[in-house]
């Protein structure tokens, strides 16, 4: 939750970080962050996820594994940079290129290290202190970014290092409070039994972790390489708005992956659970999608440097990406579904193919079409792996699709969108004011279209 709090600030602040910076610079180091990521989940091999689980469940493992752990995490974190350099080489940067390659990836690796180190902290059901320290960085950092906006000092070398700065201090402020909270942490260096151990158990995590981190951040290697740095600036810009907004869903959903799982012997009850899951997922989405459709402009409201053809092409580009939340309302529901009742292994394949044809899709069409055809790309992949979904699950569970609900969503959204353009072609109102009268006249479609019923909210209301 607070995550949820802090990054509206740090969606207003990196607009203006790349306002200031501008597009090239800042899809640099977008696409440096992104190959990061990717480098940092391969090496990780799934031992940071795997760590928090087995710590969740058996508080003693910490006493048992983590003289091994400790420094087996921070061997690979070491090997994650040094690959991270080798794989920038071989794609083509050099200089000044590499070395913010080595910045960016330092500082994301200090942080998977200290993501590595909150793990103990929550095994210990010292859960105010881990919320804290969820946060603790991002403020930071935001602090520090703003200071150099404020002062007048942002450029790409303060910038960066002060992201540096705060990952570095919070990594050794994690490893104080470890210490002061369970005294000296005991570690040696790490034996092949003991390390080959927790590899084997942590492998699986590996590749779901690859799956899901790896779509949506090979996009942005590939745009900057194959493409322009410009370009993906561009779609930086756009994607921030997509990841704030999806953050909606990615909250929700873990709420129903549980009551799914509670549920998957009982159809009736598992139906009952899609059928509110579909719609507390999808209507909120359903009026951001629209709100782009029609003012996806004023998403881009902080860029004063930029000019009005790049400005459009940001907007273009925010639109396509704002299809892709559009499948995700309709249809990441189904995902849950699938992964809470035993079918995860069919949907890391679906992942899987949807990886290898929007990697395909992004070599043919990136170095004509840039941003625009890795937006498109990736609203492509999601519609193929969405539909398998719902192949899925028509296929494999013993819950009926309600295909009477998708029509219901469908006509909600279609009825929204015309009374929009009706609202923008027969007044011309500010944006606040079209946004909140088309949230007023959303709730009567709503109630038209079957998808709230009065019984309902008498059942919610307190008596």
């Amino acid at each position: 939750m607070l995550n949820l709090l802090v990054k509206p600030g740090w969606i207003l602040v990196e607009n203006l970080v790349q306002n200031r910076l501008g597009h090239a610079t800042f899809g640099l180091v977008a696409a440096c962050s992104a190959l990061a990521v990717i480098v940092a989940t391969l090496t990780d091999l799934g031992l940071t996820q795997y760590t928090v689980q087995r710590l969740a469940a058996e508080p003693e493992f910490a006493d048992q594994h983590f003289p091994t752990l400790l420094p087996l995490r921070a061997l690979l974190t070491g090997g994650a940079l040094l690959a991270l350099l080798a794989l920038g080489a071989a794609l083509g940067y050099r200089g000044p290129q590499l070395l913010l390659l080595l910045v960016v990836g330092g500082t994301l690796m200090l942080t998977q290290y200290g993501l590595f180190l909150r793990g103990l902290v929550q095994a210990r059901q010292h859960f105010n202190t881990d919320a804290l320290l969820s946060v603790f960085e991002k403020l930071l950092t935001l602090g520090l970014v703003v200071g150099l906006l404020v002062g007048n000092g942002l450029v790409l070398s303060t910038y960066v290092g002060a992201r540096l700065a705060a990952a570095a201090f919070t990594a050794v402020l994690f490893l104080g409070l470890l210490r002061r909270l369970f005294g000296r942490l005991p570690h040696r260096w790490p034996q092949r039994g003991p390390a080959g151990q927790l590899l084997r158990g942590s492998l699986p995590f590996a590749f779901i972790a690859l799956l899901y981190g790896i779509n949506e951040r090979v996009d942005m290697v590939l745009l900057e390489r194959l493409s322009s740095a410009q370009e993906a600036g561009y779609y930086a810009a756009a994607y921030r708005w997509l990841d704030a907004v999806m953050m909606y869903a990615w909250t929700i959903l873990p709420l129903f992956f549980a009551r799914f799982a509670h549920a998957g012997a009982r159809p009736r009850e598992l139906r009952q659970l899609l059928w509110l899951g579909q719609r507390v997922v999808a209507i909120p989405l359903l009026f951001a999608v629209a709100f782009v459709l029609f003012r996806g402009e004023v998403l881009f409201w902080q860029f004063s440097r930029s000019q009005a053809p790049e400005l459009a092409r940001m907007v273009l580009c925010s639109k396509i990406l704002f299809l892709n939340v559009l499948v995700h309302a309709f249809f990441a529901i189904y995902s849950t579904l699938l992964t809470s009742t035993r079918h995860q292994n069919v949907v890391s394949w679906l992942i899987g193919l949807s990886i290898a044809l929007n990697l395909l899709l992004n070599l043919f069409f990136l170095p004509r079409y840039g941003a625009i055809a890795a937006a498109a790309n990736t609203l492509i992949s999601a519609v193929v792996v969405s539909l398998s979904y719902v192949w899925v699950v028509a296929r494999r569970t013993p819950v009926a699709v309600p295909w009477r609900m998708l029509a219901q969503l469908a006509l909600a959204f279609g009825l929204l969108c015309g009374g929009w353009y009706a609202l923008r072609r027969g007044l011309a109102l500010s944006w606040w004011l079209e946004a909140g009268a088309m949230a007023v006249a959303f709730v009567p479609v709503l109630f038209g279209t079957g998808l709230v019923g009065w019984r309902e909210l008498r059942r919610l209301l307190p008596r």
